[in-house]
C-alpha cells in the first residue's frame, strides 16, 4: 500500500514525531486520496516522491517547523529539501519534493504538467474543504476514515491557517481564510463527521 524504501521509512518516522495525531492521519490521507484519483485517472507518478511530500506537506505548521516570516508550504519545502539531501536522494529529487509542497497552496497544476503537484493538490483540497466530492464515493471514504480517522482534524486545521494568516499577511493562507470563506468551506466538508456529499 505505501513505498517500502529507506526514505518513505523516514519520512513517516518524522511526520509521527512532530505531527498531531490529527495532522498526521490528515499527511496519510492525502496521499491514499491521491493515490486513488491518480489510479482512477490514469496518472503515473513516482509514489515514493508523491509519499514522502505528503507526508511533510504540512511540517511547516508544526511548531517544531514553523517559520514566523516564511508561508508554512515554504518552510515545509525548506524542510523536505534537506530532508531529502539527508535521505541520499540527490539535490535534484530533493528540490522536487520541495516544489510539490510549495506547489500544494498555489493555483492548480495540471497532471500533464505535473502530475504530484497535482494528485496533492487534489487530495489536500478534498481532505480541507471538501473539494471534488464525486471523485471519492462513499465506500472509500468510510474505509479510509476508519484505518486513519479525523480526530477532529477540521477544527485544527482551520485554526492552523487562521494563525499562519493572521501572522503572514500575504501568504496563501490568508487569501484562504480571508477572502475564499476557508471556515465556512471547512464546516461543510463532507469528510468531517461523515456527512454524505
Amino acid at each position: 500500500m505505501f513505498p517500502e524504501t529507506p526514505a518513505a521509512a523516514a519520512a513517516l518516522s518524522v511526520a509521527a514525531r512532530f505531527h498531531s495525531p490529527a495532522l498526521l492521519n490528515h499527511s496519510i490521507r492525502s496521499y491514499l486520496w491521491a493515490r486513488m484519483y491518480g489510479t482512477a485517472h490514469g496518472i503515473a507518478v513516482d509514489d515514493e516522491l508523491l509519499y514522502v511530500s505528503a507526508l511533510l506537506h504540512d511540517i511547516g505548521l508544526t511548531e517544531a517547523f514553523d517559520n514566523y516570516m516564511l508561508p508554512f508550504e515554504i518552510a515545509g519545502g525548506n524542510l523536505a529539501w534537506t530532508f531529502g539531501v539527508a535521505a541520499g536522494w540527490p539535490a535534484e529529487r530533493a528540490s522536487r519534493a520541495a516544489e510539490i509542497i510549495v506547489t500544494h497552496m498555489r493555483d492548480d497544476v495540471s497532471a500533464t504538467a505535473d502530475p504530484e503537484s497535482h494528485l496533492l493538490q487534489v487530495a489536500t483540497s478534498w481532505e480541507v474543504v471538501g473539494r471534488r466530492p464525486e471523485e471519492f464515493p462513499p465506500d472509500a471514504r468510510a474505509e479510509v476514515l476508519a484505518r486513519y480517522p479525523w480526530l477532529g482534524f477540521g477544527t485544527e486545521i482551520l485554526a492552523s491557517f487562521q494563525d499562519q494568516a493572521g501572522r503572514k499577511p500575504d501568504s496563501a493562507c490568508a487569501v484562504s481564510v480571508f477572502k475564499r470563506d476557508m471556515a465556512g468551506r471547512v464546516a461543510a466538508n463532507p469528510l468531517d463527521g461523515h456527512r454524505p456529499a
